[in-house]
């Protein structure tokens, strides 16, 4: 279990330790001495603010944004939510400058799409420097699939019947393409565009591909990009955070109603108009990217490191099979396909509070008060809830006409042990037939208002 976790956090500031499935063209170094060395912004990965902050040991400030500070009050309590860090209070970083907070760019973001969310600042002051271990979901495969298997019981048989019949089914449906991911891992080449293609057209049978795809993009385009915004981003030791966000709400035009990867799956040529739109210099050499990087992200996370990655094939293979040689996969496929049961408002806080323990214990072990999404540190951040050694303040914050944050009123709230409640995304179908139904994508909009109230129940904040 340990090294599950373990395989799942990335340290930046240290070599690449991962064991990888054999027969991959490139080493996981390999491809992080080529992200550090031969991308403008590379440099940033190991040496960046926040990185800096953590390993100081020295009091870290915080952002958090929340539409339930009343809530907050009345119950002194903070719950944390789930998604790319877990179980941890979603926040990014806050720099000091002359006895003011500045936000970091995604901060900024933040502050500036979200308007009707009260700010909070965040003191967490650690008892020594902070191991920058970074917890990257795309890894997460495998946990989720032992998770499931622990508490199978809580499934009704019907649930479990459909579970079995689903998970293949859905593989076997996108084989040929995870097929032709191997194929690229190992080194034999394909056409970019058509491996796109053939990507977005897969993501509707493995939506965890959607997440892959648009992770490996938006790594591109923060490395890659040589904007006046993103150099001034870099002058701040930061990853510039909108890029990415503005490919995800330029790709799926109902992405504001609902946050959900599983819908990313642009062909090549609307990925082409996409870039374009965002950093003309980039377009040409995205799709080569997405190809030789998801290939081998794929392999990684999809397959046991025992495996060999020439000699494993998804096409006409047991369940059993599969699990024994690609857990990631069959793990994150499962993962999603419980996600859409009917009954997982009420499954949720079992599977994923058993996920949520195991990763406090092992932030707790490591000395890790802060954890942060490593898949690239970008300065998404978060607040181990149950660290036993850091003291916490928070306060309510005040944005200036310049762009800083001033701690207003103190808040009198102690983190609790609890996941905020949670509501289940449509199924993936849902959302496809509402793109161009009015009266749908409204009630899908009203659907999701629900989602971010039942997520701030009790004080607790998305």
């Amino acid at each position: 279990m340990r090294n599950e976790w373990e395989h799942a956090h990335t340290d930046y500031t240290v070599p690449a330790q991962r064991r990888i499935p054999a027969s991959l063209a490139e080493s996981e170094g390999e491809w992080r001495d080529y992200l550090e060395c031969s991308t403008p912004n590379g440099w940033l990965i190991r040496s960046n603010a926040m990185t800096e902050m953590l390993v100081s040991g020295k009091p870290m400030h915080l952002l958090h944004t929340t539409r339930s500070i009343d809530a907050i009050r009345a119950s002194r309590q903070l719950h944390v939510s789930t998604g790319c860090l877990v179980g941890a209070l979603y926040c990014s970083p806050l720099t000091s400058q002359r006895g003011r907070l500045r936000p970091h760019n995604l901060g900024a973001y933040l502050l500036r799409t979200k308007p009707s969310f009260t700010p909070m600042i965040f003191e967490v002051t650690p008892d020594a420097p902070v191991q920058p271990k970074g917890i990257d979901y795309l890894h997460l495969g495998t946990i989720h699939l032992r998770t499931y298997q622990r508490y199978q019981s809580f499934l009704t048989p019907a649930e479990n019947r459909q579970l079995a019949r689903a998970v293949p089914a859905r593989v076997r449906a996108a084989a040929p393409f995870l097929d032709l991911a191997l194929l690229n891992a190992v080194g034999r080449a394909t056409a970019a565009g058509d491996f796109i293609d053939q990507l977005a057209d897969a993501v509707a049978h493995v939506p965890f591909l959607g997440y892959l795809y648009f992770e490996v993009l938006s790594e591109y385009l923060m490395l890659h990009s040589t904007s006046p915004e993103t150099r001034a981003c870099a002058q701040a030791g930061e990853l510039n955070n909108w890029l990415y966000k503005r490919l995800a709400f330029a790709a799926v035009d109902t992405m504001d109603a609902l946050f959900d990867l599983a819908r990313f799956s642009p062909r090549h040529h609307r990925l082409v108009q996409l870039i374009e739109r965002i950093e003309p210099s980039l377009a040409s050499g995205a799709a080569e990217y997405v190809r030789g990087r998801l290939s081998h992200l794929f392999a990684r996370t999809a397959l046991d490191p025992s495996q060999d990655a020439a000699a494993v094939t998804f096409q006409d293979v047991e369940l059993s099979t599969l699990q024994n040689a690609a857990p990631g996969l069959i793990g994150q496929v499962t993962f999603r396909e419980i996600r859409y049961m009917d009954r997982y408002p009420q499954l949720y806080h079992c599977f994923e509070k058993a996920k949520a323990l195991e990763a406090w214990d092992y932030w707790n072990s490591e000395g890790i008060p802060t954890p942060f999404n490593g898949i690239l540190p970008k300065g998404e951040i978060g607040i181990n809830p149950v660290y036993p050694r850091s003291t916490v303040r928070a306060w309510t914050a005040e944005l200036d006409d310049k762009g800083y944050l001033h701690p207003a009123d103190e808040i009198a709230a102690d983190f609790a042990p609890h996941l905020a409640s949670w509501w289940a995304p449509p199924r993936l179908r849902e959302i496809q037939n509402t793109t161009n139904n009015p009266r749908e994508k409204s009630a899908l909009e009203s659907r999701s208002s629900m989602s971010s109230h039942l997520s701030l129940i009790n004080g607790a904040s998305a």
